[in-house]
């Protein structure tokens, strides 16, 4: 059910497609639907971010962006826990005298994701015309490092579920409780309200 190859693949195909206007559906198994909406929140978030940092950005702006993040950030963390909810429904009764792992399977997913990105665009740094070849070649550089990151993570995603998978380690449904999108948690919000 759980494999990183597929994974990755999903997120390299993905970005790239939505980077060239496209839609990009990746098959019909569920978890695979939820690791693409999870990525895209992610692909969604990491544009936002940009163009908050832009320096013609206007106050307005950047207030506007700063609610679009707080909302991808939500729906982000919110589809990681469904992933997780998934997986453990997958992975069944686990063993409670297992050690329990710390980081789920759904974190991990996030992590690949963002790592996903960070491939993607520093990518297209190593090959921009338009910079130096000193810039390129130092994206070359942090690629190479990248992209043994998400090798990295990747094996140890496929080691944990089959741990998992085998009774020798287990995890648990970890909910995020963000609370600045809820306007009866975020002090800032509900005083406003009184």
């Amino acid at each position: 059910m759980l494999k990183s190859v597929t994974i990755v693949r999903l997120h390299d195909e993905a970005t790239a497609g939505w980077h060239r206007a496209e839609s990009y559906a990746g098959g019909d198994e569920a978890l695979a639907e939820l690791v693409l909406e999870q990525h895209r929140a992610n692909y969604d978030l990491w544009h936002e971010e940009d163009e908050a940092r832009s320096p013609e950005a206007s106050d307005a702006m950047i207030a506007r962006v700063k609610r679009a993040i707080d909302r991808l950030n939500q729906r982000r963390n919110d589809l990681v826990e469904q992933i997780d909810v998934m997986l453990l429904s997958a992975a069944g009764e686990q063993n409670e005298s297992a050690p329990l792992h710390s980081e789920t399977p759904g974190l991990i997913v996030d992590r690949l994701s963002i790592l996903g990105l960070k491939v993607f665009h520093t990518a297209q740094e190593a090959r921009r015309e338009s910079a130096s070849e000193e810039h390129r070649e130092r994206n070359r550089a942090r690629l190479e490092v990248l992209l043994q990151q998400r090798n990295d993570l990747a094996r140890c995603l496929d080691e944990l579920w089959e741990q998992i998978v085998a009774g020798d380690r287990r995890f648990r449904l970890y909910r995020q409780m963000k609370m600045y999108n809820d306007p009866e948690l975020n002090p800032a919000v509900y005083r406003k309200a009184i």
